[in-house]
This record gives structure tokens, sequence and C-alpha cells, in this order.
């Protein structure tokens, strides 16, 4: 990461703007993140904002939301670091299993220790989300981490 320090923060009022906009450029669901902002993160190094991350909490079970680096920032480990920031929060929430749906970074995960899933055993409480239920298409394909 060029030395760089990521730091990951809530999101709050000020920066929803920023997490809809980047979701958006990116072609990922940005419809439900005013409802739950507090499952949402913004990434930063020094005080520049490089992406953008969320969790989502369903008891053990959590669900991976639009993991986004800024397109003039990406290639420098942040999407890793973001990941395991991420991660990392969510373990120490209690979270044991992570779950997510992508239709262009399978590879990414893949090589961060995710596995692909069967989607129709997934977790009743992931699969009832708006993300699994509405927001992503049923072609996507979804992965599993365990914690």
């Amino acid at each position: 990461m060029n030395g760089a320090t990521l730091t990951l923060k809530q999101a709050d009022d000020s920066t929803l703007p920023y997490i809809e906009t980047l979701l958006e450029r990116n072609d990922l669901p940005a419809q439900d993140v005013r409802a739950t902002p507090e499952w949402f993160y913004v990434a930063y190094t020094d005080a520049a904002p490089v992406g953008i991350g969320g969790v989502e909490r369903y008891g053990p079970h959590g669900l991976l939301r639009s993991v986004v680096i800024e397109r003039t920032a990406r290639g420098n480990g942040f999407g890793t670091a973001l990941c395991e920031a991420l991660e990392n929060t969510a373990a120490a929430d209690g979270i044991e299993t992570l779950y997510l749906l992508t239709t262009t970074a399978v590879d990414f995960f893949t090589n961060h220790g995710y596995s692909e899933h069967e989607r129709a055993t997934v977790p009743a409480t992931i699969q009832q989300t708006t993300e699994f239920d509405s927001l992503c298409p049923t072609t996507a394909t979804c992965l599993k981490k365990p914690l």
C-alpha cells in the first residue's frame, strides 16, 4: 500500500452521498443504503476516502456488502486491506461466517479465502435480505468465508 494507512469509519449522514455515488459509479446497488447506514463503512488513507464496504449482521452470519475501491486507488492493496478490516470488524461483532454475492469479483474474493457456496443453502436470514432477494441478480456467484 505504499506506506499509506487505511482507516475504517462507520458511515454517517455526511458520508452517505459518497457511498451512494461510489456504488452507482460501479454499477452496485445503492437503493437501501439510507435504510441501514450503520452497516456501511468508508475507508480512508490519510484524510482521503479510498473506498467503501458494508457488513449486515444476522446473528452469527454476516453479509459482506459492496466492497469498492476508488478507480484511482486500485492496485495499491486497499481492496485487501478493506476486506481484512471489514472481516475483523465482523468477527469482533460476533459474526462467525460471511457470505457475499458478486458478478464481477469472484477471483478477488476466492484469492482472499472465500469459496463458492450454493445459494440455496445460505442461512434463511441472509437469503431474506434485500440484496439476496431483489437487488442482486440470481446469476451472481455466492461466496462464503468462515471467520
